[in-house]
């Protein structure tokens, strides 16, 4: 993990995030563990703002209950140690390389962007978004 003044960096992807908010998950406790233990250690982590939309949907999807899914973004929005990365088109543009490059998903290529533009690790349970952003960035994955 990568470090500036001290403290350090990690990009979360939305598979985290949903593993983290549904408790049904089978990586629930995992993901609300490691991100005790490193926002306790004061690591900030970062995402594309496109995380919102991508956690509501899943966690409606998975649950059943879109007012969990709108709680859940309330919840991330105001989140202290998450910050948002706004997807302007320098990062849409670098996403697309990368997607094209490594064969990435749309989604998947902006966290990669997002992590390769700031030069952090990604945390992902994405097998698949891990073993190919692993070309271009430091990767870690939760099995």
């Amino acid at each position: 993990m990568m470090e500036s003044g001290g403290k350090s960096f990690f990009v979360t992807d939305a598979s985290l995030w949903v593993a983290r908010l549904v408790p049904q998950d089978v990586f629930h406790a995992r993901a609300r563990d490691w991100m005790s233990a490193n926002r306790e250690a004061g690591t900030e982590m970062l995402a594309p703002s496109l995380l919102l939309a991508e956690v509501a949907g899943a966690v409606s999807r998975r649950t059943g209950d879109p007012s969990l899914a709108q709680r859940a973004i309330a919840q991330l929005e105001n989140l202290p140690g998450l910050r948002l990365v706004e997807m302007d088109r320098t990062l849409l543009d670098e996403a697309a390389q990368l997607a094209a490059e490594l064969g990435l998903r749309g989604a998947d290529s902006v966290y990669v962007a997002v992590a390769s533009h700031l030069d952090i690790p990604l945390a992902t349970l994405d097998a698949d978004q891990r073993d190919r952003a692993a070309r271009r960035v430091a990767v870690r994955l939760f099995e």
